[in-house]
């Protein structure tokens, strides 16, 4: 199977260690991977502050680049929902060739390549942050407001990691308050929705923080920075990378 690697822009930007580390990982599960390096923004900010429709040029130019690839895989599940759900109507009368081929990157791994140990190493407390777009859009776990049977593919890959103590905070599932344009038109509501999820972390013991999306644990980071809290921020991709 031939992968192209979906790296967003503000991974690229802010976070480029999170990008390299998804590069190794599916290098290390023997996977053929393609980093397309003129790639660009898949749309979502434009479409989220209420200009979809001057989105479709990003959308059409994200659908042109990875037209040649079985699986496009990103270590974002923010970005890839954005795309498996909006793309459809974004792009009507185009045949969208990414939506039924795009994973975020656990999903991805847990899913589809479904490996029976990983070469990980990370002997440290994390507690895992379940976020909106990978629990009620992906289904990277089991949302807590259906009732039914809990599951977390995070916990699962996280479980393959050497050395590591994994943990889920109280209300695990809960916003973290980032929420995109959310955290800019209500910087208040936004920055209290995050206190309360960074003590409630704290609450388990861990060291670190993870999840699957840098945006929101760029959101958590910032509180942790302002209150100078005794706890870190770290992509789970990084972690599952970690030693190789």
């Amino acid at each position: 199977m031939k992968i192209g690697l979906f790296i967003p822009c503000y991974v690229n930007a802010v976070y480029p260690e999170v990008g390299v580390a998804a590069y190794k990982l599916l290098k290390s599960l023997g996977l053929d991977v393609d980093y397309p390096e003129d790639q660009t923004c898949c749309g979502q900010p434009m479409a989220n502050a209420g200009f979809e429709k001057d989105s479709k040029k990003l959308a059409l130019t994200f659908e042109e680049k990875f037209k040649g690839y079985d699986y496009v895989v990103g270590p974002s599940a923010s970005c890839v929902a954005f795309v498996k759900l909006n793309y459809p109507n974004i792009l009507k009368g185009h045949k969208c060739e990414s939506v039924g081929k795009i994973y975020d990157i656990c999903e991805f791994i847990h899913d589809v390549v479904k490996p029976e140990k990983l070469q990980a190493s990370f002997p440290h407390k994390v507690s895992i942050h379940n976020s909106c777009h990978g629990v009620r859009e992906l289904g990277l776990s089991r949302a807590s407001e259906l009732g039914l049977p809990y599951f977390n593919k995070l916990r699962d890959l996280l479980s393959m990691v050497n050395g590591i103590e994994v943990f889920e905070p109280e209300h695990p599932d809960e916003c973290c308050g980032f929420g995109g344009m959310f955290a800019v038109e209500e910087p208040e509501v936004s920055i209290c929705m995050g206190q309360d999820k960074v003590h409630h972390h704290m609450n388990t013991g861990a060291e670190y923080i993870t999840g699957a999306d840098s945006s929101c644990l760029m959101h958590m980071q910032g509180v942790i920075d302002r209150e100078h809290l005794p706890i870190k921020t770290i992509h789970i991709v990084q972690i599952l990378a970690a030693g190789l």
